[in-house]
């Protein structure tokens, strides 16, 4: 029974470790500020963003800067910031609907 348990963790790390390490390729790095202000605003940009493989979004609420990491060969900066502006986070390229905006939390309108 033990070797089992000892199995099963074993295969959950190794998943775990796999699905962290996931490549994007050809990567291109740009960083733009996009608007919000707490941890649920960092939640919902990164996950407008976010396609496995192709892009990434890291938020930080204090400086209100994105980095963004996504592969030019399967999308663009331009279709990844409207995402976000979709998601009702305005940024310097594109200004969120305000039908997306007013559906945000009351802390997360800026």
């Amino acid at each position: 029974m033990k070797l089992i348990k000892k199995i099963f963790v074993i295969l959950l790390i190794f998943i775990s470790f796999t699905e962290i390490n996931a490549q994007i390729n050809n990567q291109k790095v740009e960083k733009i500020k996009v608007y919000g202000n707490c941890n649920m605003c960092k939640e919902t940009i990164e996950k407008a963003g976010y396609e496995a493989n192709i892009s990434a979004v890291l938020w930080d609420p204090g400086t209100k800067i994105a980095t963004i990491t996504y592969d030019d060969t399967q999308t663009s900066l331009n279709a990844i910031l409207k995402k976000i502006a979709k998601s009702g986070y305005s940024n310097e390229k594109y200004k969120a609907k305000d039908s997306d905006y007013k559906k945000l939390p009351i802390c997360c309108q800026y």
